[in-house]
């Protein structure tokens, strides 16, 4: 009897441990998915699929940002373009990384790209 009266605090602190860790964890894993990300394209990425990912993006999501004259069309680069499309896409998307694969031509990052305030860039 005293052997089973001894196993119930070990018992109870692990119970404790494991509760406290649910609840640590779960904290955890909601800070991560609140984290402001943007999708860019990776440096290494061609002309050709720049442009199909400018295509692709603005097909699914208002690129009207990017017109001549808009606040988001300087640089006028094809890359700036390409990373603020495929952002807007991805943003669009609820960040999921997915959207933002574009076959391997993007990166997800924690930094905002943009050293000026595009509508929805940042978002």
């Amino acid at each position: 009897m005293a052997r089973g009266v001894t196993a119930l605090p070990s018992l109870s602190l692990i119970s404790a441990a494991l509760i406290l860790l649910l609840f640590t964890s779960g904290s955890t894993v909601t800070s991560a998915q609140s984290q402001k990300t943007w999708c860019v394209a990776k440096p290494s990425s061609d002309e050709a699929t720049l442009l199909a990912n400018i295509n692709y993006a603005c097909s699914q999501v208002d690129c009207g940002i990017l017109q001549k004259g808009s606040n988001c069309y300087y640089p006028d680069t094809l890359m700036s373009h390409a990373s603020i499309a495929m952002n807007l896409y991805y943003q669009a998307s609820g960040r999921n990384s997915p959207p933002c694969h574009f076959k391997d031509s993007a990166l997800v990052v924690a930094t905002n790209p943009n050293n000026r305030e595009i509508t929805l860039f940042g978002h």
